[in-house]
């Protein structure tokens, strides 16, 4: 008989618990225990949660951690073109028939029981890790952090935890306060704690976690300072200067992204080879993506096509601060948003630089805004806009009248998976 591919048994998957969102860990536990415990066999795990950069900052992190000659597991959500993309085997993604191994391991120890499907592909990413070596293990939260799936690593070698701003309220609560309790939560006893830059009243909640834990905290703007100066990245901690080129990935925010890798690296006492890596070799896909190739780019050669994943009020911001640095150029956004998020926020910064939007539906999302619905909210905040049946089709419109326009295609990393998968 024929063994069925990865993206079949992910459908099964997908139906073995009615909410796509439901946080406990009991039924984590109860699988990882079925499966003999692979989260105890991993090796050294570096731990991040956060609202914004978790994925900016562990790709830096992994790039270090390789530019100084070592290897690391890694585990991000979501995917954008393929599910492979979430599960990083010793540097590698994993392989189609090392994903469908695991993945039927872990359906058939769950049997008829209840799980969501991060819950399940969290613990097969963790049993791909524990059948391979390497020298560290780099998990990225999915959502919150102390009911997160990917929290049931009893002491890691270090947490992080990055910048914390209003999202998923529905889950995690409707203030700064609430949230970061929540992100928090992986914060373990004794454990060395990195966070990147916090409103006040969200770094009050992770000193007061830190401190009742005993977790030594590693914290911006008390134990490491990062800036831009004369167009090179100076970071400064309690052991002394780095020197470094700007990150390659670009926005401003990377700046505060790369200090928070930075501070996890020297204190895992990685060298200056690391930390350089760290600024020049990341690669984060659709973080400020500026597209070379494909269907998009054909149609429209003279335009400066960009995609970003962004979708929350900061992240609207720091795409703004970008834009305001990049030379000036007709700016139009194609825009498509999941109504489970702040489209009002997220659009009201990017407002003042942008000449227009045209708004989408995110194809084959049953969760996406209606185009017409993104363009009443982006008319509301001040911009000029209209909708398209497709982002080709938006595309066109653009190129039509401005040719050598820039164009962002953004508002969702759903909408940017499919734009890679389309385009690649």
């Amino acid at each position: 008989m024929t063994t069925p591919g990865s993206d079949v048994i992910l459908q099964r998957m997908m139906a073995l618990h009615p909410k796509i969102i439901d946080l406990t860990l009991d039924r984590v536990w109860r699988l990882l225990a079925a499966l003999d415990n692979p989260q105890d066999r991993l090796p050294p795990v570096i731990h991040i949660a956060g609202t914004n950069g978790k994925g900016s900052t562990q790709a830096m992190i992994r790039a270090g951690i390789e530019g100084a000659g070592k290897t690391a597991h890694a585990y991000t959500s979501p995917h954008l073109a393929r599910f492979h993309e979430r599960i990083r085997v010793a540097g590698e993604l994993i392989s189609e028939p090392d994903l469908v191994a695991v993945l039927d391991e872990c359906y058939a120890a769950n049997g008829d029981e209840t799980i969501t499907y991060f819950e399940i592909t969290t613990c097969a990413a963790l049993l791909a890790f524990a059948r391979t070596p390497a020298d560290y293990t780099l998990l990225e939260v999915g959502l919150g952090g102390r009911l997160d799936a990917t929290n049931v690593i009893a002491r890691p070698a270090l947490s992080i935890i990055t910048p914390i701003s209003m999202d998923h309220e529905q889950y995690l609560g409707d203030t700064l306060a609430k949230i970061a309790g929540e992100k928090a939560g992986i914060i373990k006893r004794g454990v060395p704690v990195v966070a990147g830059p916090q409103p006040d009243e969200v770094m009050e909640v992770i000193e007061a976690t830190a401190a009742r834990l005993g977790a030594p905290l590693v914290a911006h703007g008390q134990h490491w300072h990062v800036r831009e100066e004369h167009g090179r990245l100076v970071f400064e901690d309690e052991t002394g200067l780095c020197d470094l080129p700007l990150p390659n990935l670009l926005g401003s925010h990377q700046i505060q992204n790369a200090g928070a890798a930075l501070a996890a690296l020297r204190y895992l006492k990685m060298g200056e080879a690391a930390c350089e890596a760290a600024v020049t070799n990341a690669y984060w896909p659709a973080r400020m993506q500026r597209l070379k190739s494909g269907p998009l780019t054909d149609a429209a050669p003279r335009a400066e096509l960009w995609l970003d994943g962004g979708h929350n009020p900061a992240a609207g911001e720091a795409l703004a601060a970008l834009l305001a640095r990049l030379p000036d150029r007709p700016t139009h956004l194609i825009c498509g948003m999941l109504n489970t998020k702040d489209v009002r926020g997220y659009l009201r910064p990017l407002a003042a630089h942008v000449s227009g939007l045209t708004a989408v539906s995110i194809p084959g999302e049953a969760n996406t805004l209606t185009a017409e619905q993104t363009e009443t909210t982006a008319k509301a905040v001040g911009m000029v806009a209209r909708t398209a049946p497709d982002v080709a089709t938006a595309l066109a419109r653009i190129v039509e009248t401005e040719p050598e326009a820039r164009v962002l295609i953004c508002g969702s990393l759903y909408l940017a998976g499919n734009i890679l998968r389309e385009n690649g």
